[in-house]
């Protein structure tokens, strides 16, 4: 029987594990070194504040696997022949395979910095980062977050739930400058400063220094500021792990070299996720460390291993991400700087932490992306829309189709279109009250 042995448990390993056995009766192992059960990663941090306890984070019961004849080992790969179709293991142990995928996910960056790997400096990606979380933390006070990535957030997020105060010292002129516009950074950044967040904006590590104790005290920033703390958390961004394929034939570069079928260059090896760059003919190959890339890559190349050969295609682009309780959500493209031929509509709301930017062609008003932060979207209609190419106005006067916020959340279609309309005093968009009604009594029915 023909054997399929998947590197690593995130979500791209596991979901060609079970998409394959879905398709055929091929014998699956999957290695981690990490855990011996699938767990969603992005929940660690409520393991952390207290919401769950950590057999709540893996979605299926520990029998599932068994019961689906897919067999786990915990352990570590510590070379591949590729000639032999070979796995060697730091135990001594090898394992045969016929075709294996590499789906060992990403690494924490980490720039040199003098200090960096002192006691109380650390970064959040492992299940076993956690636990040093948890000692790190356990009497610290003050904490400095060096980058202001979405980990940076969770990690802020975790430790001010433990009373502890945090510095953000973050490069760009504000919060996620490299993917937000500039309204919605500083509607982020109001948010969580209204949580206790201290900010340094145009603002770089240079150093961390240690205690008497062989422990963190302090960081030097590029200003020259020294600013006290016991705990010091790296949120610089994630690189593929391709560790355990350098010492392989597998052609690798910033992350394992793949085709648009998830193939490297060694036949019957593949890679998937995080640890996946996608060739491609023009421009800068991909790498998509997000968890519903990994999933579809998974599910396509579960059909090229079961031996219906299936490309991947994204799609359109899409992204979500909490900060603190507001949540957001992108479909398409908006830049954090405008383009040209780009117009963007901006709504806010003059209170709470909402607000709506669609980008639009200028010639054709076709809609090329939406932020979202504190309302909730159906992905399908986004996508459908941006699929289409369809206007503004079009969006606009069927928004309330995509919100997906629960039924007794107030709306604010209505005030969306009214800002639509002081904006463009020559394009009024009109929606009367019969068209509210019907289009809320059709939704109500199709619900019934």
């Amino acid at each position: 029987m023909s054997t399929l042995v998947i590197i690593g448990n995130g979500i791209s390993g596991v979901t060609v594990a079970r998409h394959v056995r879905k398709l055929c009766d091929m014998k699956i192992l999957i290695i981690s070194a990490e855990t011996e059960h699938f767990f969603s990663r992005t929940a660690l941090m409520y393991v952390f504040m207290g919401h769950m306890k950590f057999e709540h984070t893996k979605p299926y019961e520990d029998n599932f696997w068994q019961k689906n004849h897919i067999d786990l080992k915990q352990g570590y790969v510590s070379d591949i022949n590729t000639d032999g179709k070979v796995l060697n293991l730091a135990s001594g142990e090898h394992i045969d395979y016929n075709h294996l995928v590499m789906a060992t996910g990403s690494q924490s960056n980490k720039f040199g910095w003098p200090g960096q790997d002192i006691p109380g400096v650390q970064t959040l990606f492992s299940y076993q980062d956690l636990a040093l979380m948890e000692h790190n933390s356990k009497h610290a006070k003050q904490a400095v977050m060096v980058g202001g990535g979405l980990i940076g957030v969770e990690m802020a997020e975790m430790l001010v739930s433990r009373g502890i105060q945090v510095t953000f010292l973050v490069r760009e002129d504000r919060f996620w400058g490299n993917i937000l516009p500039h309204a919605e950074a500083k509607l982020v950044q109001k948010h969580a400063e209204h949580h206790g967040i201290d900010f340094r904006f145009e603002t770089e590590l240079k150093e961390i220094t240690a205690g008497v104790n062989g422990r963190v005290n302090a960081v030097i920033t590029s200003t020259g500021e020294e600013i006290p703390c016991d705990f010091v958390g790296l949120s610089v961004g994630v690189h593929p792990n391709i560790d355990l394929a350098k010492k392989s034939k597998i052609a690798l570069g910033r992350g394992i070299l793949v085709n648009d079928f998830l193939e490297t260059n060694i036949p019957d090896v593949y890679a998937a996720g995080d640890c996946a760059e996608i060739e491609v003919i023009d421009g800068r190959n991909r790498i998509e460390p997000l968890w519903y890339t990994g999933k579809m890559q998974g599910e396509a190349l579960a059909k090229t291993i079961a031996g219906k050969r299936t490309k991947y295609e994204r799609g359109i682009w899409y992204n979500s991400a909490k900060f603190f309780d507001v949540e957001y959500q992108t479909y398409g493209y908006v830049f954090n700087e405008p383009l040209a031929g780009i117009s963007s509509f901006y709504w806010q709301h003059e209170e709470e932490n909402l607000c709506l930017r669609i980008n639009f062609h200028n010639d054709t008003q076709v809609v090329t992306g939406v932020n979202t932060f504190g309302i909730r979207m159906r992905h399908n209609i986004w996508q459908n829309w941006l699929a289409n190419n369809c206007t503004l106005k079009y969006v606009l006067q069927n928004l309330r189709d995509a919100n997906f916020d629960p039924e007794l959340f107030r709306r604010y279609e209505k005030d969306i279109i009214a800002t639509f309309n002081k904006q463009q005093p020559n394009n009024q968009l009109t929606l009367s009250p019969l068209q509210w009604l019907s289009k809320r009594f059709t939704k109500e029915k199709a619900h019934a």
